[in-house]
């Protein structure tokens, strides 16, 4: 499952899904991208909802390291890559994520 995690008036989750459907195309990924919003702190708690927009596959965020954090809420979510600082996981994050998921 490929699941796009993000609150109303995201700047950056409209972008990043379009090139994560663009990304899955290239590596022959059929499944579908399940959107799931994110209205409150309580749910950002609940989901471990590190801000918007956030990648996960099969349950596990793209993020290396991500399931440590725990600054859940309703906010701007920042991955750090090569080249600095940006809006939304970097492709070689979800890359690794499709080519590592359980079978």
């Amino acid at each position: 499952m490929i699941e796009v995690f993000y609150f109303e008036g995201c700047p950056h989750h409209e972008a990043l899904v379009a090139h994560l459907r663009q990304l899955l195309n290239e590596v022959a990924v059929t499944e579908s991208i399940q959107l799931r919003r994110i209205d409150s702190d309580v749910q950002a708690r609940a989901q471990r909802f590190l801000g918007s927009p956030t990648v996960r596959i099969d349950g596990r965020d793209v993020e290396p390291g991500a399931e440590t954090r725990t600054s859940y809420g309703l906010q701007c979510r920042l991955y750090l890559t090569g080249d600095g600082v940006r809006g939304t996981p970097p492709d070689e994050q979800i890359l690794t994520a499709l080519a590592t998921r359980s079978s």
